[in-house]
């Protein structure tokens, strides 16, 4: 589920639609959970489809560690990609706003972590990464854990929206890295190995 205070807005041309903040989200808040009406589908239920539903999955779909092809109900299939991203994805299933989100600004993720088939070159923003690759996990996962590391300790001190959607057993463990019980899981938890698959 996509963080309530937000809006689907048309972006650009280049760009289509965008989930945009409506109200001011500051960092260490919770943008997106995975929840119980978000639908997986394993490949062999993706390579079974007619070719209309596997272009729609293509599309607004990410890959989860399994391999699974992970379908968002709600505005959360149009956040769009960034090199410099203001959401990050933890190895909790949900992502967290990394810095502040002013209203009328785009809630954006960087898709390396996404598990993505085939590279794409996204849209130029003056950064030294151009294009996305399936395996950017395994080059950026600590990086990432990095930035995730600066607001995690924010996370249980804000009013989080969708804190509800996560597990007691979720929010124990995000208490423990915060009181320095154990480190923090690293994103590249989330990375899916298409070797193991075959």
């Amino acid at each position: 589920m996509i963080f309530p205070k937000t809006e689907l807005q048309y972006i650009s041309t280049e760009i289509g639609y965008g989930v945009v903040a409506k109200e001011f989200i500051p960092a260490g808040t919770i943008t997106w959970v995975l929840d119980k009406l978000d639908r997986e589908f394993t490949p062999e239920e993706f390579q079974n489809m007619d070719p209309i539903y596997q272009d729609i999955l293509d599309f607004y779909t990410f890959r989860n560690n399994q391999g699974n092809f992970v379908l968002c109900w709600d505005n959360g299939r149009y956040v769009n990609h960034s090199f410099n991203s203001n959401c990050l994805s933890t190895a909790y299933d949900f992502e967290v706003a990394i810095r502040d989100i002013h209203p009328g600004e785009q809630l954006t993720d960087d898709y390396g972590y996404l598990n993505i088939d085939k590279p794409f070159r996204g849209v130029e923003e003056g950064t030294k990464r151009k294009i996305v690759y399936p395996d950017d996990l395994l080059y950026y996962a600590e990086e990432w854990d990095k930035k995730i590391e600066t607001v995690f300790s924010k996370i249980d001190k804000l009013d989080q929206p969708l804190g509800k959607l996560l597990s007691p057993e979720t929010w124990g463990e995000i208490k423990k890295v915060v009181q320095g019980e154990c480190k923090m899981k690293s994103t590249r938890e989330n990375f899916y190995d298409r070797r193991t698959a075959l």
